[in-house]
């Protein structure tokens, strides 16, 4: 059972960074079956840090093109971003030094993170970047 659905309620319009966000729905549902089968810390291990790993991608393509094409908002993004991720990477040593479990507080504040996220800061910059040409 998934997490979190993806639904076009999140389409920033930009097809690669939707795609992106696809990805990582898919991701944290991963994260979230692999916890609720009771795999072992290795299978959730790796999850998680592919999670990571996606996650600093993907949020380095939207600085690209906030970048790009001068964001005017790029700052406070970009510091969301760093808190999302410095608040990941804890989870991530915490987790993977055996003093914290995965936890569903864990899973519920990627969830809503990501959802609110996506849905409040990603579609701010959508229009502007739409504007800018880029689909």
């Amino acid at each position: 059972m998934a997490l979190v659905e993806w639904n076009d309620s999140y389409l920033v319009n930009i097809k690669n960074i939707d795609n992106q966000h696809k990805q990582l729905f898919d991701l944290l549902n991963q994260l979230h079956d692999s916890m609720m089968m009771g795999q072992g810390q290795e299978g959730m291990g790796i999850v998680l840090n592919s999670l990571v790993s996606y996650t600093a991608s993907h949020f380095s393509e939207e600085e690209r093109l906030f970048k790009l094409y001068d964001y005017p908002d790029y700052e406070r993004h970009v510091k969301e971003h760093e808190e999302f991720v410095q608040q990941v990477l804890d989870f991530q040593n915490k987790f993977t030094s055996g003093n914290a479990p995965m936890t569903i507080k864990i899973l519920s504040f990627l969830r809503d993170w990501i959802q609110n996220h996506i849905n409040g800061n990603d579609k701010k910059y959508s229009g502007y970047l739409n504007a800018k040409g880029v689909n």
